[in-house]
């Protein structure tokens, strides 16, 4: 049932109509019992979906448990999850704040290959079902509450658009998170662009663009398709203005590589006029890699500097340090620790 398709599938074979699929996912993705609610399971579902429940519920919950919980100082919290087959992934809980939120993965590693990502150094061992990339959610509720929903984790999403998108449904609908605090995050694929407009749920974009200058933004995303950064700010900039939400562009400052005078001229040109928030990022640091995070100094001029000129700017400090949580760290820890998950 890693799909939500079989999930359904399997509900509709134990005599569940519409009402009582959304019921149960409804309850699953919000971490409540399948006992609890206004109308009383023996008034409401058919009977073989009652005699199911339990098996039903243990199921949906091994689609993934805890492995391992790594709190760190800003409030944030890393998760290793195991899924069913053994395999593990990394879940977020975003520092405390307005909207409390979680980070999920979409992929059991990652195919873009990012130089500086833990995740890509791997390459990809399969896609998640959307089941699974739900079931993140329905486990980072039962440890505090979640209504936004950030796809950044492990994975590129528009490699698993399928999947991704039906999550997406899901939790705008029965999983009870606002469109504008879903947020699909990619490396830049014409397919996210083509499919967005079709979606019933309208989800936020954020744009990994990580340099304005083609080759050098090639060097840093080896694998990502060859739009150049003004073909995909334009898209992202379009998508913005249809969904009534500013496109996120991500940028993970990485000293000597991309934090010089040429690439604040390359923003100022591309992100002008655009309905657009540009997050600097300092590098979270990956032990084996060559990248080093620059100043904090410098970050704050490079924001001042957009600022000034009229880029909407937000310096963010990358989540769990501390804990070593750079994106795939737990996970590739986890593996050659020999802790016996894939």
């Amino acid at each position: 049932m890693a799909d939500l398709g079989a999930l359904r599938e399997r509900l509709r074979a134990l005599g569940a109509n519409d009402a009582h699929q959304h019921r149960v996912l409804r309850l699953w993705s919000q971490a409540r019992p399948q006992t609890s609610g206004r109308r009383r399971v023996e008034d409401f579902l058919p009977k073989p979906l009652r005699e199911a429940l339990p098996a039903l519920s243990e199921a949906l919950a091994g689609l993934a448990r805890l492995h391992s919980l790594h709190p760190a100082e800003d409030g944030s919290a890393r998760l290793l999850v195991a899924l069913a087959d053994g395999q593990t992934v990394e879940s977020v809980l975003l520092a405390p704040g307005r909207t409390p939120g979680l980070c999920v993965s979409t992929q059991v590693g990652c195919a873009v290959g990012c130089v500086f990502c833990m995740t890509g150094q791997g390459g990809l061992l399969r896609q998640l079902g959307s089941a699974e990339i739900v079931a993140q959610v329905a486990l980072a509720r039962t440890l505090r509450p979640v209504k936004k929903v950030v796809f950044m984790g492990m994975g590129e999403p528009a490699h698993n658009l399928d999947a991704v998108l039906d999550a997406i449904e899901l939790l705008g609908t029965a999983g009870d998170i606002g469109h504008k605090n879903l947020v699909l995050s990619t490396v830049g694929d014409a397919r996210v662009f083509e499919r967005l407009p079709r979606c019933r749920v309208k989800p936020a974009l954020a744009l990994s663009l990580h340099s304005t200058d083609a080759a050098r933004r090639a060097e840093l995303l080896p694998r990502a398709p060859r739009l150049s950064p003004q073909e995909l700010v334009e898209a992202a900039d379009a998508w913005a203005r249809e969904s009534g939400y500013p496109v996120q562009v991500q940028w993970t400052l990485i000293e000597g590589v991309n934090d010089g005078d040429d690439e604040l001229q390359g923003l100022e040109r591309l992100l002008h006029g655009r309905y657009a928030v540009l997050n600097l990022i300092p590098y979270n640091a990956v032990p084996g890699l060559p990248w080093r995070r620059p100043d904090w100094a410098r970050a704050a001029e490079m924001a001042r500097h957009l600022h000034r000129r009229g880029i909407l700017t937000k310096l963010r400090h990358s989540a769990a340090q501390d804990v070593e949580g750079g994106c795939g760290q737990l996970r590739a820890r986890a593996v050659a620790a020999g802790a016996g998950i894939g």
